[in-house]
C-alpha cells in the first residue's frame, strides 16, 4: 500500500528593496543613519542650488575649468545620490565599526567612500568632455542643439528599457547578497574596491538618467531634483523597476519632440536663443 506525498514548494518572496524595512538595520540605527544623510545631502544641495543660481543654465561647460567643474560635479552627485544609497553605505560603515575601531575605522570609513567619489569623478570627466563636445558643436552649428537633445533623450531611453539598467537596478535593491560578498573581499584596500564595486553598479543605474543633463542643463536644478527622485524611488519602491520603464518610454516621446520644441532643451539653447533673436 503506497502512501502518497504531497511536496508544498513555497518560492521565497522576492527581496526587498533597499532601505524598504528589508532589516539592513535596526529601526533605531535606520533613523539615526537617515538623519546623518540629511545632515550630509541638506548642505550639498544648498551649495549647488546657490552656485546654479550663480551660473545659470546654458549649453556645455559654461566656461568651468575642468578642476572646478569635478568639485561641483561632486557635489552634485552627492546631493542626488546620497539619499538612494544610504542603506547599503551605512550598513557597510556599520560593519567596519564591528571589526575595527579609532583611527582604523576612520581610515577604512574614509577608504570606501573614497571609492565611491573616485567613480562618480572619472564619469564627470566623461561628462566634462561630452558638455564640452556638445557647447562646441551649439556654438559652430546653433540648430545641432534640436538633434543633439533628441539623440540624447533617445540613449537615454533606451538605456533605461535595456537589459544593463535591470542588472544595475537589481543590485542596488537588493543588497544583501553583495555585501556578503564584499566581506569576501582580501585585503589590501578592500573598503576602496567596495566602494569603487558599489559605485559602479550606482552608475549603471543612474547612467541614462544622467544623459538626459545635457538637454535639460548640467545646472538645471529643478532637473536635478527631478532626476534625484526617479533615482530615489527607482531603488527604494517596490516598483521601481516599472517606474524605470515608464521613465524610458518617456524620454522617448521627448526624443520625438525635441526637434521641435525648444522649450525642452533649456541645456543647448544658448547660443540658438541668440541666433533665433537676430
Amino acid at each position: 500500500m503506497r502512501q502518497s506525498r504531497t511536496t508544498t514548494v513555497t518560492s521565497a518572496p522576492p527581496p526587498a528593496p533597499t532601505g524598504a524595512g528589508g532589516g539592513l538595520l535596526p529601526a533605531r540605527e535606520l533613523a539615526a543613519a537617515w538623519l546623518l544623510i540629511v545632515l550630509i545631502a541638506v548642505p550639498a544641495w544648498a551649495l549647488t542650488i546657490g552656485q546654479a543660481r550663480d551660473m545659470g543654465v546654458g549649453p556645455g561647460t559654461m566656461g568651468l575649468a575642468l578642476p572646478l567643474f569635478l568639485l561641483l560635479w561632486v557635489t552634485m552627485m552627492a546631493a542626488m545620490m546620497l539619499p538612494s544609497m544610504a542603506p547599503v553605505a551605512v550598513t557597510w560603515v556599520r560593519a567596519i565599526g564591528r571589526r575595527s575601531s579609532g583611527w582604523t575605522r576612520t581610515a577604512r570609513t574614509v577608504e570606501f567612500v573614497g571609492g565611491y567619489l573616485l567613480l562618480w569623478t572619472a564619469v564627470g570627466l566623461l561628462a566634462y568632455a561630452a558638455l564640452a563636445l556638445t557647447g562646441d558643436l551649439v556654438e559652430d552649428h546653433p540648430t545641432a542643439g534640436r538633434w543633439i537633445g533628441a539623440a540624447a533623450f533617445l540613449l537615454a531611453g533606451l538605456y533605461q528599457l535595456g537589459p544593463l539598467k535591470n542588472v544595475c537596478l537589481r543590485h542596488c535593491r537588493d543588497p544583501m547578497g553583495h555585501l556578503v560578498r564584499y566581506a569576501g573581499f582580501r585585503r589590501p584596500a578592500r573598503d576602496l574596491r567596495v566602494g569603487l564595486h558599489h559605485g559602479a553598479y550606482c552608475v549603471g543605474c543612474c547612467a541614462g538618467l544622467m544623459v538626459v543633463l545635457v538637454p535639460l542643463g548640467v545646472m538645471n536644478v529643478a532637473a536635478m531634483a527631478g532626476l534625484a527622485v526617479v533615482i530615489f524611488v527607482e531603488k527604494l519602491w517596490s516598483r521601481g523597476p516599472l517606474l524605470a520603464r515608464a521613465v524610458g518610454i518617456a524620454f522617448l516621446v521627448l526624443a520625438v519632440l525635441a526637434p521641435f520644441q525648444d522649450w525642452l532643451l533649456p541645456g543647448l539653447q544658448g547660443t540658438m536663443r541668440m541666433t533665433d533673436d537676430m
